[in-house]
């Protein structure tokens, strides 16, 4: 079994041997199978002198989230794939485009090579962009990051763009067929949920060492990355909010928190609770679905350390957006544009700034204390939580801020926070905060 295994996952190498590709070509997606070859990005172990050499392994992984955008497509045709196309009425889902644009590679018709295949699902160059122009270039000897680059490669390390290639499926973009609406997953699809520097983490198939560096990529850190992930990804939402909200006679509800409206009516349940539950930083009318706003919540507590020219500017725009949700849909997309407006600069600002140890702890402070912990009454705002503590807690401890037996004692109380928001359906937001309230002690009495 392990030989075939190896074979399989060689097997674009063979093809790429003996098919050269063209070179000049921009733009083009030429296929996976363009980046094998047993020197290029096909060993069966990370052997490479400058970068490890198995990052199509690793991209294939059957078992793990490093395999995930490989299997992106063939999730398609499993029987929950197949249920949501059969109830959208869109044809098998395998070859609905409302699918293939974020489950593979979204490449035109007319912009693929002789070996692109769909079912590659989401392959390398629906990251690091069509390989036409750049793949000669790339497998140079003299070979650089900057040519590379100038060829159509699409610069990954900087992390303002990859958040925004990022989002285009991890939250939606302009593209058709790129943004999961409400109609999706009222058929089924799952509620999306996105941390720039903890998915980086998940899919990582690269080492940031002396070859990367010397080849002049950037290295912004996780605190830098998490920061301007949590930016870009809120200048989207809003930016979508405006063309996206009509809907018939209702708003698209995929905006909103989802647990505000699906959840039980009758008062005398014993897990009833109001629809929206006070929040001091949503000044909205009582029985009011709540705009989804944990990438607020997450940048209220990055900008007031890390860009406090920013943040009152920040506050003012989140709570009059919030407002003008209860008043009238054309003030509701002026005030969006606003916010989405500062959250723009916002994201410059972060991507210009080197965070240092101290801010690290502070903002982690800002994000657990008993202030911000209130406005966590979501099931969305509190998964961002929780992914932002993990991430804070890994960066502080890469850092040598925290001792990393110290962050292991820690390690329980994010595992029993991240129980308590695992599952949409059984949210138990008091657990949550009380979990996150120990991380926060906990890492408090190691300062």
């Amino acid at each position: 079994m392990l030989a075939l295994a190896w074979a399989a996952a060689v097997a674009p190498a063979a093809r790429a041997q003996s098919e050269p590709v063209a070179a000049g070509r921009p733009g083009v997606h030429e296929g996976v199978a363009s980046c094998g070859g047993s020197s290029c990005h096909s060993r069966p172990a990370p052997s490479g002198l400058t970068v490890r050499q198995n990052e199509l392994i690793t991209w294939q992984d059957p078992h793990t989230e490093a395999g995930a955008h490989s299997r992106a497509w063939k999730v398609l045709t499993a029987p929950r794939g197949e249920a949501i196309a059969q109830k959208l009425g869109i044809g098998p889902a395998e070859r609905a485009p409302a699918c293939l644009a974020c489950h593979a590679d979204p490449a035109l018709a007319a912009a693929r090579g002789a070996r692109f295949q769909i079912s590659d699902g989401v392959g390398c160059e629906a990251c690091h962009g069509g390989s036409g122009g750049w793949i000669a270039s790339h497998y140079a000897l003299d070979a650089t990051h900057a040519a590379n680059i100038a060829h159509g490669m699409v610069a990954l390390d900087e992390p303002k763009v990859r958040a925004a290639r990022c989002l285009d499926c991890h939250f939606g973009g302009s593209a058709p067929n790129q943004f999961v609406n409400h109609q999706l997953m009222a058929a089924g699809h799952p509620q999306l949920s996105f941390e720039l520097d903890l998915f980086t983490t998940l899919q990582k198939h690269y080492d940031i060492d002396a070859d990367y560096v010397a080849r002049h990529k950037a290295v912004p850190g996780a605190v830098k990355t998490w920061a301007v992930g949590q930016a870009m990804a809120l200048e989207r939402m809003l930016t979508l909010y405006g063309p996206r909200t009509p809907g018939g006679a209702f708003p698209e509800f995929a905006f909103f928190d989802c647990q505000s409206c699906h959840r039980t009516m009758a008062s005398s349940d014993p897990k009833w609770r109001p629809v929206s539950e006070a929040n001091p930083a949503r000044p909205i009318p009582v029985g009011q679905p709540p705009f989804n706003d944990e990438n607020m919540i997450m940048l209220s507590a990055a900008a007031k350390v890390a860009a406090p020219g920013l943040f009152q500017r920040f506050e003012t725009d989140s709570r009059a957006f919030h407002v003008a949700l209860a008043e009238d849909r054309g003030q509701a997309v002026a005030k969006a544009q606003a916010l989405a407006a500062t959250s723009r600069a916002m994201a410059d600002a972060f991507a210009q700034h080197a965070f240092s140890r101290a801010e690290t702890l502070a903002i982690f402070e800002a994000l657990l204390s008993s202030e911000t912990a209130k406005r966590y009454t979501d099931f969305s705002g509190a998964a961002q939580a929780v992914m932002a503590a993990d991430t804070l807690l890994n960066a502080m401890t890469a850092e040598g801020a925290i001792d990393r037996a110290a962050a292991a004692r820690v390690r329980p109380d994010l595992d029993r926070a991240y129980q308590a928001v695992r599952d949409p359906n059984a949210f138990r937001p008091a657990e949550a905060r009380a979990a996150l309230q120990q991380v926060a002690d906990k890492v408090r009495a190691l300062k």
